[in-house]
């Protein structure tokens, strides 16, 4: 039965163009905001990254998804952008050392459970899933826990979260554990000098357009560091989930950049090494974004790893 909310005016599995916001409650009070684009086809669920919000799925890139036949849904996680946020104070840097976490704290199997409530309320039994860096790894959850739901899996700059592999640069870490940004302006300098550092390489670097991604995330969640904070923390308590992953039966492709000071490449190794049939597919100069140049190129492995799993429809261990 659909949960979708009514604050969404297309109820259940009715279709939504043109990128407007909608809400379903997917259950342990927890609304998420979510758009879908396109005009029905194949459903797709892109799962964003630590802090990200929906429209970090660049627009550029879910055109050219739509264009090959899918339909296209994006949404806020819970804690950032419209989604819901929680009350309890975020971690900080001595609860993150010595993994101390609220009684509240959720980890990655909750954030999973709220993108399986999404396929729910818009009335889905299964879709094609496609997470980058947390989102690969609730991506990877979900396709753990909940094998009938995903069609296929498409994990993107993300990890296992096995110690000394796929960890930030120290370099990237000073910049993330830096003051929360207090006001909009502070917010968008500060993006630009984090994805400067993560950035891909051989690809022209768009800082006009982090700005406005930047300046949107700030208006649509205005002081977004707690609830980036709480999903750091479910990241950390959710440790190492490698056995967890040989429970994945869907089709699965790896992305993963030789460039990446976020996720250390060594974490896509992993992930591919620990489920079964998974194919790596590594990205020449790929940072930690998704570039203008690379989109074309991203299209291509999903569409094609996607179309493979359909015509091949892998049996299901």
């Amino acid at each position: 039965m659909s949960r979708a909310s009514r604050s969404d005016p297309m109820k259940g599995g009715g279709r939504v163009t043109g990128g407007l916001e909608h809400f379903a409650d997917v259950g342990g009070g927890v609304t998420l905001a979510y758009e879908r684009l396109g005009d029905g086809g194949t459903p797709l669920l892109l799962v964003a990254g630590l802090g990200q919000q929906l429209h970090d799925w660049p627009d550029g890139l879910c055109a050219l998804l739509v264009a090959r036949g899918y339909d296209v849904i994006r949404f806020d996680n819970r804690d950032v952008g419209k989604s819901t946020h929680f009350g309890f104070p975020p971690p900080g840097p001595l609860d993150f050392l010595r993994k101390r976490w609220h009684t509240a704290q959720y980890d990655l199997s909750d954030m999973a459970a709220d993108a399986v409530g999404l396929l729910d309320a818009l009335e889905l039994s299964t879709a094609h899933l496609v997470g980058m860096s947390l989102g690969g790894m609730i991506a990877q959850t979900v396709a753990a826990r909940y094998p009938a739901r995903v069609a296929s899996l498409t994990s993107i700059m993300s990890t296992t979260g096995a110690a000394r592999v796929g960890r930030p640069a120290l370099s990237t870490w000073r910049l993330m554990f830096g003051r929360p940004a207090g006001t909009r302006t502070e917010h968008i300098e500060r993006t630009v000098r984090m994805y400067r550092h993560i950035r891909s390489h051989g690809y022209p670097f768009d800082e006009q357009a982090v700005r406005t991604a930047a300046a949107t995330t700030w208006d649509r969640d205005p002081h977004p560091a707690p609830g980036v904070g709480r999903q750091l923390a479910g990241i950390l308590k959710s440790g190492d989930r490698t056995a967890e992953l040989a429970a994945v039966t869907a089709p699965t492709l790896i992305l993963h950049g030789d460039r990446d000071l976020m996720v250390h490449p060594t974490g896509g190794t992993v992930t591919a090494r620990a489920i079964a049939g998974a194919r790596l597919h590594t990205l020449p100069g790929l940072g930690h974004d998704l570039p203008v140049g690379v989109r074309p190129m991203l299209t291509d492995l999903i569409d094609t790893h996607i179309r493979t799993a359909r015509s091949t429809d892998a049996p299901r261990r």
